[in-house]
C-alpha cells in the first residue's frame, strides 16, 4: 500500500458527527497550539467543510494541501504558516 499525504500528517482531528459551525471552531482550536510548519488532518462528514475549511485556510493564510471530498468522511490537510 502506498503512503499518501493522509496518512504522513503531524496531528489528527476527528470532526465526524459534528456540524456547522463546530468542525471549523475545532480547526481553528487546533492548529493554534501545533508549530508552524506542522500539518494537521482533519476528519469530518459534515458537507458544509467542503466551503468552509478552505475559506478559513485562505482567511487564516495557511496552506490547504490536500482534500479528498468525494466520498465520506471528507479528508483535508492544512500546514500551518
Amino acid at each position: 500500500m502506498s503512503t499518501t499525504i493522509f496518512q504522513k500528517t503531524d496531528h489528527i482531528l476527528d470532526a465526524i458527527g459534528l456540524r456547522c459551525p463546530e468542525p471549523v471552531m475545532m480547526v481553528r482550536l487546533k492548529i493554534r497550539k501545533i508549530a508552524s510548519g506542522e500539518t494537521l488532518l482533519i476528519k469530518c462528514d459534515d458537507p458544509s467543510t467542503a466551503r468552509d475549511i478552505p475559506s478559513f485556510c485562505r482567511f487564516m493564510e495557511h496552506d490547504l494541501i490536500a482534500k479528498q471530498t468525494d466520498t465520506q468522511p471528507f479528508l483535508y490537510v492544512i500546514k500551518k504558516n
